[in-house]
């Protein structure tokens, strides 16, 4: 039997589009907001649309759901991808209306995009490139191609090491961080098509 994949809800995230992405690529999933049902999943799914200091205040709403993910992620070592804001949460904190702390599990900071030419437009929005930093070739999940993204606040990362993939858009951006059992991605996989489904599927199959 396939092991459960946590889809968590904390009403912020694409919820409905994930999810069928996730069941088409063959997970068990379970759309949840029960902290319970996190502490029984196999891998864990952190969406995330909106601003970063809504999705926080929308994960640390629900009661326990810190502490399971917690859990489950820092100290049992489960498969754990984060998208889009889901991925910006991993941070120290985030700069959107006003400081919000984060989950504080990749150290770094969530900033507006600020594209030094001014044609550049904000949000940073449809296709682009996701290039693998040299020290993220190999990686087992993720790879280069073309991905969606949809976003107007990026995840400084502190760690140089912590990046697994950069994208551009008047200036480098984050696409995507990876520390031991802990991914994130900026791009939205749903949206991505054969390429964000490879990744999901990649992500399934993972034994970190």
């Amino acid at each position: 039997m396939a092991e459960l994949l946590a889809l968590v809800d904390y009403g912020a995230g694409n919820l409905h589009s994930v999810h069928n992405a996730l069941r088409f690529v063959g997970a068990k999933v379970c759309v949840t907001a029960d902290p319970e049902v996190v502490r029984k999943a196999g891998r864990i799914v952190l969406p995330g649309v909106g601003s970063f200091k809504a999705c926080a205040e929308g994960l640390r709403g629900v009661t326990g759901m810190v502490e399971a993910l917690e859990e489950r992620v820092l100290l049992a070592g489960v498969p754990f991808l984060g998208i889009c804001v889901g991925m910006q949460l991993l941070a120290t904190r985030g700069l959107e209306h006003g400081v919000t702390d984060g989950l504080d599990w990749i150290a770094g900071e969530v900033h507006r995009i600020e594209p030094a030419d001014p044609s550049i437009k904000v949000p940073h929005m449809g296709w682009n490139d996701v290039a693998l930093l040299p020290h993220a070739r190999g990686h087992p999940v993720i790879d280069e191609g073309e991905a969606y993204f949809l976003h107007s606040y990026h995840f400084a990362v502190s760690d140089p090491h912590d990046v697994a993939a950069m994208t551009d858009h008047g200036q480098g951006l984050v696409a995507a961080v990876a520390r031991g059992n802990m991914l994130g991605v900026q791009f939205h996989p749903e949206k991505s098509q054969a390429y964000g489904l490879a990744t999901l599927e990649r992500f399934l199959e993972w034994k970190p």
